[in-house]
């Protein structure tokens, strides 16, 4: 038995907009160079991709991603200098979290 913790965040009206399905998505663009690549990689659809890094925009209010269409040169995604600091937080966070629910965990349960 463990206990696990899961990091969600909700806009005003308690719709989730970022989690762990977008920090990876992000970090994977990061990694790729594409949201395409990116996408794929998780098994998702490139339009679900869009929209769930859409909607995280909206309620961060801020661009995650700078997308470079494609061409001879072929197109690209970068992450934003504010996802950046965006996702260093996140983990942060999250890490933080974990640590204090072992923590909590081994208190309450002696494992």
């Amino acid at each position: 038995m463990k206990a696990v913790t899961k990091i969600v965040f909700i806009d005003e009206n308690g719709e989730k907009f970022f989690g762990e399905g977008p920090y990876r998505l992000l970090c994977l663009v990061e990694e790729t160079g594409s949201l395409h690549s990116a996408s794929n990689t998780m098994g998702m659809a490139y339009t679900k991709a869009l929209k769930l890094l859409s909607n995280a925009e909206k309620a961060l209010g801020f661009k995650l991603t700078i997308r470079s269409v494609g061409g001879k040169q072929g197109g690209g995604s970068t992450l934003t200098p504010e996802c950046k600091e965006w996702l260093k937080k996140y983990e942060d966070y999250r890490n933080a979290c974990k640590k204090e629910n072992d923590k909590l965990y081994s208190e309450y349960f002696g494992k």
